[in-house]
């Protein structure tokens, strides 16, 4: 049997850098293989989203990849690094069945996406969201600044002026610089934490409570994966919102002091 157990270098990671941990893994075997591994151990994966470390949470957020088939085909680009690059090079088709067997949302994540969508009236074809990953991201990547953001912002109203503007952001002084520009049919979806610090803040709560607020902050991700626009920067949280999307079509992208528009 083709077992594969992924083993990140630490306990220290992100939810979204665990996925592309986990995915690059998988990704490195087809190629090295040419065939899918008959089971992925991932219990090493969300330590700091683990109110048990005993636990394996996986298939809390995602559906059981055993009752998943899927074609693929070979050989498959991606590396973990690619949260850093032009994100209209990404090898979209040849990802997409592995986001499907793998990374397809639970039950749990698809009724939290509906609870969402129903409370804030959210619909995608009319929906501009906007995605600023602040705090300690700054460690990684050059991140532009608020006002750069509203530009991007303003210029999509300009084409749509009734738009819908969905804002998420774990930095809470991104959202008073939003607030405070009175835009119209703004969204921001309160069930989302934001911080003033820098830190990051799945660094300053415990592992149960980021269990807890993982589930909204990755439903609201994959509500904006299908949002008719999306403004961000680069970073796992992105990349993860494209791989769901499947297209890099209406994006716009800030890296390496650049702005990208697909």
């Amino acid at each position: 049997m083709s077992i594969i157990s992924i083993h990140p270098y630490g306990n220290h990671f992100g939810f979204f850098s665990c996925c592309s941990i986990k995915l690059n893994d998988i990704v490195t075997f087809i190629n090295s293989n040419l065939k899918l591994p008959s089971s992925v151990n991932s219990f090493n994966l969300f330590m700091l989203y683990k109110k048990n470390f005993n636990e394996d949470i996986t298939y809390h957020f995602f559906k059981n990849d055993n009752d998943i088939n899927v074609e693929i085909t070979y050989p498959i680009h991606y590396h973990h690094s690619h949260q850093f690059q032009e994100y209209s090079k990404l090898d979209y088709k040849n990802i997409s069945p592995l986001i499907k067997k793998y990374f397809s949302p639970s039950n749990h994540i698809i009724n939290k996406i509906n609870d969402l969508i129903s409370k804030y009236n959210i619909q995608y074809k009319n929906t501009l969201a906007v995605y600023y990953r602040g705090t300690d991201k700054s460690k990684e990547t050059k991140i532009a600044n608020f006002e750069e953001y509203y530009k991007k912002i303003k210029e999509i109203i300009k084409i749509n002026p009734n738009i819908n503007i969905l804002v998420q952001t774990d930095t809470s002084q991104f959202i008073d610089y939003i607030n405070n520009k009175k835009l119209e049919n703004l969204i921001i979806i309160s069930e989302n934490n934001t911080s003033y610090s820098n830190k990051g803040i799945h660094y300053e709560k415990s592992p149960t409570d980021n269990y807890r607020d993982m589930f909204n902050l990755y439903s609201t991700f994959l509500i904006i994966s299908k949002c008719k626009y999306i403004i961000f920067g680069s970073g796992n949280c992105s990349i993860w919102m494209m791989l769901y999307r499947g297209n890099y079509k209406n994006v716009i992208q800030y890296l390496n002091d650049k702005w990208y528009i697909y």
